[in-house]
């Protein structure tokens, strides 16, 4: 019941480090120091309170979810500008607040759409230039390059050079992308065809790249799939149950699950001896129950272990 409960809220568990939490707001608050400092200097501080709120949320993104692609520069600079100047343009031609903001706000979402630089913080730009009074109305389109244009360029600019300081984060993207092809042609001689992923292996694989990915789990495995057109395997192997050992069944995303043997009683034929288990990770978490050893044999795909905050698959 508390599974249920905790994916009906969409509580994210993935393995992030301290380290990695505490880097994220410190850029965080470098970028909205600037950013604000800026805003405050063009048009006061009262105007200043409902366009920094917009940075805020691309301070989320540049600084906690720098690999996102609604992160990278085109999606952060477009989905600013282009919505700025949607918002400014409703001021001037809408008379009524209520449907200019609201005609803003559509707009900016499918320009930025057709534009190919969907960022969420653009509709609060948007919002921003029709509810921010008359200051920002009195700028009119010279809005969008003071203090938009020129906050987007210094939160640009810090989120570059302060990921860069740290090795495993990538900002922008593109920037590893050349990096990475020749690291694959590399190795694209050695490699007859691409490997299975486990569950373990490949939320291990998210711990170690130890920053937030904005996507689900599944859909990342599903493309995967799709991409090198592999198919799980699920032929029956032999796979001998011991007392103690955990097992996992395989499955991807929620349905993921690792068991604990607890008992295996002596006697009775292999088939219909009755083992008890405990779910120690993953779907029915803490809950004890029996089984059949066949049936215990055919849910479980492999033998894992712990290792730290990840489980990993015993070779």
């Amino acid at each position: 019941m508390l599974n249920h409960f905790i994916d009906l809220l969409g509580i994210e568990f993935q393995a992030v480090s301290h380290k990695e939490r505490i880097i994220s707001g410190i850029g965080a608050f470098l970028g909205i120091f600037f950013v604000y400092l800026t805003t405050q200097h063009f048009i006061g501080a009262q105007g200043a309170i409902v366009i920094i709120a917009s940075m805020g949320s691309s301070a989320v993104l540049l600084f906690a979810v720098p690999h996102g692609n609604l992160s990278q520069p085109w999606p952060l600079i477009g989905g600013h500008l282009l919505s700025a100047i949607i918002g400014i343009t409703c001021v001037q031609l809408i008379g009524n607040q209520l449907l200019a903001a609201s005609v803003a706000v559509g707009l900016a979402v499918t320009v930025m759409y057709y534009a190919r630089c969907t960022h969420p913080p653009g509709g609060a730009t948007a919002l921003g230039a029709v509810i921010g009074g008359p200051t920002v109305h009195e700028l009119g389109f010279q809005f969008v390059i003071t203090p938009v244009l020129l906050n987007t360029i210094i939160i640009l600019v810090i989120a570059v050079v302060f990921n860069a300081l740290f090795q495993w984060r990538r900002y922008p993207v593109s920037i590893h992308k050349f990096s990475e092809s020749f690291k694959k042609e590399t190795r694209k001689s050695a490699q007859v065809s691409p490997p299975s992923i486990t569950h373990e292996g490949f939320v291990y694989a998210l711990s170690q790249i130890d920053t937030f990915i904005d996507v689900d789990e599944s859909d990342l495995l599903r493309i995967y799939e799709l991409a090198t057109d592999l198919t799980q395997d699920t032929g029956q192997h032999e796979l001998q149950i011991k007392l103690n050992s955990c097992y996992s069944n395989g499955e991807y995303g929620n349905q993921w699950s690792v068991r604990q043997v607890l008992e295996i009683p002596s006697g009775s034929s292999d088939e219909n001896k009755i083992i008890k288990y405990k779910v120690i990770a993953g779907y029915g978490r803490r809950k004890t129950a029996t089984t059949t050893l066949e049936h215990f044999t055919n849910w479980t795909q492999y033998e894992v272990y712990r290792d730290e905050d990840n489980w990993r698959k015993v070779n």
